[in-house]
């Protein structure tokens, strides 16, 4: 579900946090060593998302942030924000000419330049967390 996060709105704050969960502490994001990335340029998405993007030859920005059973995908559009809430149950990663994140028949593809790959650890970190968070579930054992 993607939000118009710009000014605070009750509704999909608690829905955001019901979805994937309440921000992190400070002290939890410091032992953490940070829940968020970087900016990184969007060089496409998904049809669904053509509204959210700048219509001039902008750059669009966006980063992303952890949470406990998910992720915020922020897009910035002029003044406007705009947050993806993905589950981890339902997030893909592709890394090709990009790094794109596919979820809820949407997707965002960051632009693989300097930006992308000052991030690198944050993104390992976001795979390391999707895979421990696919082991709670049984999915291949599940047949007997």
């Amino acid at each position: 579900m993607i939000f118009n996060t710009t000014h605070k709105n009750k509704d999909a704050t608690a829905t955001i946090n019901d979805l994937i969960g309440k921000p992190f502490s400070f002290l939890e994001s410091i032992k953490r060593k940070g829940t968020g990335s970087k900016r990184m340029i969007i060089e496409d998405v998904s049809v669904g998302f053509k509204k959210v993007l700048n219509t001039v030859s902008d750059i669009n920005y966006g980063n992303i942030e952890i949470r406990e059973k998910g992720i915020l995908v922020h897009i910035t559009k002029g003044h406007k924000n705009f947050s993806w809430a993905i589950p981890f149950y339902q997030m893909h990663i592709y890394k090709t000419s990009g790094f794109s994140i596919h979820a809820q028949g949407n997707f965002v593809r960051f632009k693989n330049n300097k930006l992308l790959k000052e991030n690198k650890k944050f993104l390992d970190k976001l795979l390391d967390l999707k895979i421990e968070n696919e082991q709670n579930y049984d999915f291949y054992n599940a047949i007997t």
